[in-house]
């Protein structure tokens, strides 16, 4: 079967309480998807979110986001009781405004917790024991907290930051409360994931999930496994992610995430990584590994540093890795992200694994027929897009590109004026001979610019996009319906 599908956050769904969730409308967009003849919904990391909001800065690489739990499910199962005065209606419902509707959401959640603690313990004990990592996120989040949001490597109790066992029993029964609230909420988040999960795959919908190479520096992670990465003696990181200067950044990217001690991985048989991926597949039919180009060679700047230009490119675990996980765990299914400086290191790691690469059509049209983006130079084994979280929307695009590269796209895709770009777009990455075709929904809808995901380099508007209430109408998905058919794609061809 040649897949296809949408990208579409699960924070873009409309719905109730400024944020898209796990409830009813998240079950409406796997029916659109499953009238549009598509077999894949991918999404973003759906860890917790921390300062900026960015999902790929989450504070736990295995905990689910609980601002994407559904409140009416649980008023549903009797677990709340929702009275219309506590809800909150966003100014914009086009827009997730992050700070009103954490307020809000998290004080329901605590009623719902003190409500129904007792009802679901015996599902929480069982949700502790089978995910170890549970108990160290709720203390982690728990102590966060209690020190007002301050990053765990300044915590005033210096045995709380190195993790002695007699501060960390003391915390144990000072923050029991709210510790048990956060392993309420990740029980809870698993079970509405799991539910949605299994409605997917009963309509033959596979999600489709993303994998953040990189983990933050303020996360569970990096206070509960500090030997995993390149910390010094005050756990602070000694040299810093990112990715060297290139076309669209003289400076480069400056990430700041703490790199991994590989060494020390490749010693105990990559078991954090082990761990890490075997969530991943229970989560995911598919996973989306981020900056594959890492696990070839990483680039490292060192801690500090005002840009990236500074870094030197270092050797990854390479293949080593990967042979490690198709032995430990059989069968995961993965697409590489390779985007961005892939140099025979990297190529050779991929064709090694076997896993499908990735293309984005927008970045074609810079004026030459080799363009490894080009419908026509795409290998078969290949994740294709019109454009990533990353990328300007198709009609973005099309409205912001110069004349030169319009007239070349025109040429080669078929269009006539840039109004008509973001359906040319669409049914060419679907027509592609691409083994995978994503497009993200503000494609479908045609949105400008505005909708874009996210800005790199920009800090601050990033992340808030939400689809308007009633967008994906059944009249769009049977015309979706209609192209899968003509490009030979989805559940149409089976």
């Amino acid at each position: 079967m040649r897949d296809c599908g949408i990208l579409m956050h699960i924070t873009s769904l409309p719905g109730p309480d400024g944020i898209g969730d796990l409830g009813k409308e998240a079950f409406a967009f796997a029916d659109f998807l499953h009238r549009s003849g598509m077999t894949l919904w991918q999404v973003l990391p759906m860890g917790p979110t921390g300062y900026g909001e960015s999902p790929y800065q989450a504070t736990s690489v295995f905990a689910g986001n609980p601002l994407l739990i559904s409140l009416d499910r649980l008023a549903e199962e009797g677990l709340l009781v929702l009275r219309d005065e506590d809800r909150f209606v966003p100014e914009n419902p086009e827009e997730v405004d992050y700070e009103q509707v954490r307020r809000h959401k998290m004080k329901l959640l605590h009623d719902a917790f003190y409500r129904s603690e007792a009802t679901l313990k015996k599902e929480m004990h069982a949700f502790e024991e089978k995910n170890p990592w549970a108990r160290d996120f709720a203390m982690f989040t728990a102590i966060k907290a209690h020190y007002n949001g301050q990053m765990w490597t300044q915590w005033p109790d210096r045995g709380l930051r190195f993790r002695h066992k007699e501060a960390l029993k003391k915390a144990g029964i000072e923050l029991n409360e709210e510790i048990h609230f956060h392993l309420w909420c990740q029980t809870v988040f698993a079970r509405q994931w799991k539910a949605l999960k299994d409605y997917c795959n009963s309509l033959g919908i596979s999600l489709f999930g993303d994998m953040p190479i990189y983990v933050a520096e303020d996360s569970a992670d990096t206070w509960t496994h500090p030997e995993v990465f390149q910390l010094d003696r005050n756990r602070e990181p000694k040299r810093v992610a990112g990715v060297p200067p290139d076309y669209f950044s003289a400076d480069g990217q400056l990430w700041g995430n703490p790199l991994y001690r590989w060494d020390r991985l490749r010693q105990h048989g990559y078991d954090w990584w082990v761990d890490r991926m075997a969530h991943m597949g229970e989560m995911y039919d598919i996973i989306r590994v981020d900056h594959f180009i890492g696990f070839a060679n990483y680039w490292s700047v060192e801690r500090g540093a005002e840009n990236a230009r500074g870094g030197k490119w270092v050797k990854g675990p390479g293949k080593e890795l990967f042979e490690t996980f198709q032995k430990e765990l059989p069968g995961l299914n993965i697409v590489a992200e390779d985007l961005g400086e892939v140099n025979k290191r990297v190529q050779d790691l991929l064709a090694f694994t076997g896993y499908p690469g990735m293309k984005v059509l927008t970045f074609a049209f810079g004026g030459k027929d080799e363009n490894i983006h080009l419908p026509e130079n795409i290998p078969e084994n290949t994740a294709y897009y019109t454009g990533t979280h990353d990328n300007n929307t198709a009609a973005g695009w099309a409205e912001a590109a110069s004349d030169e590269e319009i007239a070349y796209a025109a040429k080669k895709i078929g269009f006539k004026t840039r109004k008509e770009a973001p359906k040319a777009l669409i049914k060419a990455v679907f027509a592609s001979c691409a083994k995978i075709a994503v497009v993200p929904m503000q494609d479908i809808l045609e949105l400008p610019s505005w909708a874009t995901m996210n800005h790199p380099g920009q800090t601050g508007g990033n992340w808030l996009w939400r689809m308007k209430p009633g967008a994906a109408t059944d009249e769009m998905a049977d015309r979706l319906h209609k192209l899968m058919k003509e490009t030979n794609r989805g559940k149409t061809t089976s």
